[in-house]
Parts: structure tokens; sequence; C-alpha cells
């Protein structure tokens, strides 16, 4: 082959390469736009952050409308006071949802959840710090010492050593009683038995009389004897005399609510019992009161009404948390109360677990 020719074959070979390559490039530049087009589809179609985790931003609102509206919640089948009891706990859910919506990467979630966080802050932020102040004049402690409580003499050692000036018992049985008296007597020289609640006094006690608080219902309760009332008679009055005058003390124990298929949370008996011992604290006449008590329900419960509208939670204004007393191994709702009228709490606790199934409250009230 001569040089001509083979320069004329080179020349043809090279312009074949020329030509392969155009084409490889155009359709590597087809390629990549068909590429950047799909991408263009695909971010159109993707939900905006705003539009992401819609089920979750529901879920923050509904949760932020229980808690803003929880008084207006149907009570059917004690749905309403069940709600109440355990709200604090709904603010569970808030971190729960939070979690949720980073990880949807959820603007609209999270924007959501501001609700439920502000009106659980407004209604429960108060509780978190320590409200307590020194000092006080009078230390009251209330305690459900159980019915069967295992070793009531140590229950009793236990609360005389807490230092109380007025010690209010609740659900003490015949054969229990005779025991806290007795243990009872050396730190305090006066007190009142009627039916299955007390009240020890280091301080006198006058106008000892029980509280009629609806434990009988029906046409057939006024037909009872006196004495067959009595021993299952759940609150009482007393009067405590102070260097300050006179100090009505209430102490009850208000009916159980029980949870069963058919009627749901059931609260009828204790609703009643609320409903006349306010009745009774709105007659008293001493403007100093203080009630002491297993009430089976927290003060965010509309059952309560007529009570918390006369008298302050003495854990609400100086206590140190939700000071949450049952049950005793794991505490999860407080329905032990040290209630107030004409007098300060200056502090409220919780004090250490004994035989029985709640915990011991206490509080230090001044005047």
């Amino acid at each position: 082959m001569t040089g001509g020719e083979r320069g004329q074959t080179m020349t043809q070979v090279d312009t074949a390469d020329t030509g392969q390559g155009d084409a490889g490039r155009r359709d590597a530049g087809a390629g990549t736009w068909r590429v950047r087009i799909r991408r263009a589809i695909r971010a159109a179609l993707r939900p905006s952050p705003w539009k992401r985790g819609l089920v979750l931003a529901a879920l923050a609102l509904l949760l932020g409308l229980i808690l803003l509206l929880h008084a207006q919640t149907t009570d059917r089948g004690g749905l309403g006071s069940l709600v109440e009891t355990f709200l604090p706990w709904f603010g569970l859910f808030i971190p729960v949802l939070l979690i949720g919506a980073l990880w949807r990467r959820s603007a609209s979630a999270v924007a959501a959840l501001l609700l439920p966080a502000v009106v659980w802050l407004n209604l429960f932020g108060g509780l978190l710090g320590d409200k307590s102040r020194p000092g006080g004049d009078l230390t009251v402690a209330e305690h459900n010492v159980h019915a069967d409580n295992p070793d009531p003499a140590g229950t009793a050692r236990d609360l005389a050593a807490s230092g109380a000036d007025v010690l209010a018992l609740v659900e003490l049985t015949p054969q229990a009683t005779g025991t806290y008296e007795k243990e009872l007597a050396k730190a305090y020289p006066y007190h009142t038995v009627q039916g299955t609640v007390g009240l020890w006094s280091k301080l006198p006690l006058s106008d000892t009389q029980p509280v009629d608080i609806q434990m009988d219902a029906g046409p057939l309760a006024a037909t009872k004897p006196v004495d067959i009332k009595m021993a299952y008679n759940r609150a009482l009055r007393a009067s405590v005399a102070t260097d300050q005058g006179p100090l009505a003390v209430y102490v009850a124990h208000l009916g159980s609510v029980r949870v069963n298929p058919r009627a749901g949370f059931w609260t009828a008996h204790r609703d009643r019992n609320a409903q006349a011992l306010g009745e009774a604290i709105a007659a008293e006449r001493n403007e100093r009161v203080v009630l002491l008590g297993d009430l089976n329900g927290t003060m965010d419960d509309r059952a309560f009404a007529s009570i918390t509208s006369q008298l302050r939670t003495a854990q609400g204004e100086a206590g140190n948390g939700f000071g949450f007393t049952w049950p005793a191994k794991f505490p999860v709702v407080r329905i032990d109360q040290i209630l107030v009228r004409g007098v300060q709490p200056e502090s409220s606790w919780v004090l250490p677990a004994t035989g029985g199934d709640h915990l011991p409250v206490a509080a230090s009230i001044t005047w």
C-alpha cells in the first residue's frame, strides 16, 4: 500500500471514529436530559415539608384539643373523669409525636405540636418547680392506712415519726384501730375515730362529729339505725385548738371508683360523696378549714368542682412536682389530698411508704 493510500485509509478511519464519538455524546446528552426530567418530575411530585406527616399533625391537634377542652369531654361511661384522672400523662404523647415529626421531616406536625405543648405547660407547668417555703405554724398529714395493712403498728410508728401535729387516717378497720390508738397515744394525746376515719392531734380537739357524705342512697337509707351507719362512716369534722383560734378539720374517704365493661369508669358513689362533702364545707362557719383525705380522684376531675371552688390544694400552691400517691409501689396519680381555706400552705410533700397501698401526704400551713 502506497503512502497516499495509507493516508486516505487513516482519514476514513478518523472520520468514522469522529462520527461514532458525536453519536455517543448525543446519546449521553439525551440520557442526562432524561435523568434531569425524571428528577424534576419526582421533585414536583414529592410532598413539601408542610405536606408531609399530615396524620401526625392531625394527632397533635387532637391531643391539644383533648387537653384544652377536657372539661367538655363527655362523661358518659365516666370517660370525662377517666381522661381528667390521667390528664398529666397525656403530655408523654408530645415527645413521641415530636420524634415522629422529625423522622418524617414534617413542618406541619412540628407546628401542630405547639398547641398541646402550650396547653400542657399552662395546665401543669406550675407543678414542675419547687414552690415550698420554709417555716409554718402547723403540720398536717393524711394517710390511707389500707384495710389489709400487714403492719399497722409499724405504720403508726412511721407516721408519728413524721412530726405531724395533726394526723388523719382513713380506711381504719375495727381490728386495727386499737393498734393505731395504742401506738399513737404518746405522740398524740387527743384523737377521735368516727367509723372508718380518725383524727389524731397534739392539740385539743372539740366539736367532733361524723359528716354525712351520703354513703347510703335510696328510699331505705333513712331506715338504717345510726349505729349501723357509723360502722362504715367515712367522713368526720373536728375543731383543732390552735394559738390562732379554732381550725376546722375535715377527714374524708370518698367512695372508690371501678372499671368494668358495662359501666366503664364507674364513679357514681364517689361523685355523690364529693357533692355531699362540698355541701358540708359550704355550710362550715369557720373561715379556716383544712380537708384531709383519700378522695379517690385528682383535683382536675370535674366531680370535685363543689370542693375545689371553695378550697385550694396545698400541693398545687406549695409542693414540688405532682406528688403522686397511688399505688404506693409505683404512684401514677394523686388521690390523697390536702386542701385548705383561710390558711396559707407553706410546703407540701409526700412521705415515705408504709405498709399501706397509698403514700402518706403532709403539708405545713401558716395563718
